[in-house]
């Protein structure tokens, strides 16, 4: 019967809108659940990778946030948008990692790789800087004093932060995302420059 009802399912999928694919997964069609997790696997692996800076900690999140939607899809009861439940349980993993760094100290901009140890910071430097060394050394010692700015908020300051600067998130979404309020996200974010400024302010 499940089978009958996947075929039915693929034969219809190209009509299909979104809640009628979260329907379908709810009920056990798992072609409706991978056209769901290929709508938004990138975005979830881009925010991953944007809030943890890690590539290896990045597919970790994605992998453990897509297992989270498939254990609690059928708890999905359509009231918010599927994209912000999703958002909150990438975040709510993502913040775990930044809770468990705090704690380690393991926060740093340089990663062990197959060819030895790689600074991170220089795969962020802007397109031509190698060819002025004192722009370069700038750009390196800004690079290395954001990693420290950044180390220094609390994990959710932290999370605030980088979802309004790095994702252009609305402060309404991101208080939607964290399960709490615009205004929460908005104070949240005022500490948090507050202490990103004072950590650079000699270098703006």
């Amino acid at each position: 019967m499940q089978n009958a009802v996947g075929a039915i399912t693929a034969r219809l999928a190209p009509q299909m809108d979104e809640a009628g694919l979260i329907r379908a997964a709810q009920n056990g069609d798992g072609d409706a659940f991978e056209r769901l997790v290929r709508t938004y696997d990138q975005s979830v692996l881009r925010i991953a990778m944007n809030l943890l800076r890690s590539p290896e900690d990045a597919r970790d999140v994605y992998q453990e946030s897509f297992l989270r939607v498939y254990r609690n899809l059928q708890n999905f009861r359509f009231d918010c948008s599927f994209h912000t439940w999703l958002y909150r349980i990438v975040t709510n993993i993502c913040l775990d990692h930044l809770r468990k760094r705090k704690v380690r100290k393991e926060e740093s901009s340089v990663v062990e790789t197959g060819d030895g140890p790689v600074d991170r910071m220089d795969q962020v430097r802007e397109e031509g800087a190698h060819s002025d060394p004192e722009r370069h050394l700038w750009n390196r010692q800004l690079g290395s004093r954001i990693s420290g700015c950044l180390e220094s908020l609390t994990p959710r300051e932290r999370m605030v932060f980088e979802l309004r600067h790095f994702q252009g998130m609305r402060l309404r979404n991101i208080g939607e995302t964290l399960g709490t309020t615009e205004e929460a996200a908005k104070n949240c974010l005022f500490r948090a420059t507050q202490k990103m400024r004072a950590g650079l302010g000699d270098l703006l």
